[in-house]
């Protein structure tokens, strides 16, 4: 039996990012990064976004996962944090809001690494993110996540499990 073939548009691919959409669903491959010091965590926003997110980014064709993490947050920070392990795999579901991706049916597998502390919060905000907003960073106290607009959200509710832990949690967060 032959399988009916169907049309299903323009594919648009976000080289170097392993990145792609088609029709109506964009489907991009991510790395963000875990940094806890001094009983806080390093959150990042932009001038466009009204929440906060990993330090992180796409990652690109041929990289390894684990190399995205160090290089991204080397590009956001300006300072070297090693990966202690792979914490989170997260597959993560929602209609994106963001200019390049509004109204799209979004899938994003996102790989979230903890890092190994430093001993000291001196990461500076020199980078851009989506759509060449600039970012800046903010030192979020662990007790005061519940606070903050957060994203993904299980970055607020289970983040002492994630940085007491040292197996891998395997989330999946749907908000279509």
């Amino acid at each position: 039996m032959e399988q009916e073939k169907k049309e299903i548009g323009e594919i648009r691919v976000g080289y170097p990012d392993c990145c792609f959409s088609v029709g109506n669903n964009w489907f991009r491959y991510r790395a963000g990064a875990i940094i806890v010091e001094d009983n806080s965590f390093l959150a990042i926003t932009s001038t466009t976004s009204d929440f906060y997110y990993t330090v992180g980014g796409g990652i690109h064709m041929n990289e390894k996962a684990e190399e995205c993490i160090v290089r991204e947050v080397r590009e956001e920070t300006g300072v070297d944090y090693e990966v202690d392990h792979l914490a989170v795999i997260c597959e993560n579901f929602f209609i994106g809001n963001d200019a390049g991706v509004e109204n799209l049916n979004c899938h994003v597998i996102e790989f979230y690494y903890l890092m190994k502390p430093r001993g000291k919060k001196d990461a500076k905000c020199e980078s851009y993110g989506w759509n060449n907003a600039k970012e800046e960073i903010k030192w979020i106290p662990l007790d005061e996540m519940s606070d903050f607009n957060i994203k993904p959200e299980f970055l607020k509710t289970r983040i002492k499990e994630i940085v007491e832990g040292k197996g891998i949690i395997h989330i999946v967060n749907d908000e279509r």
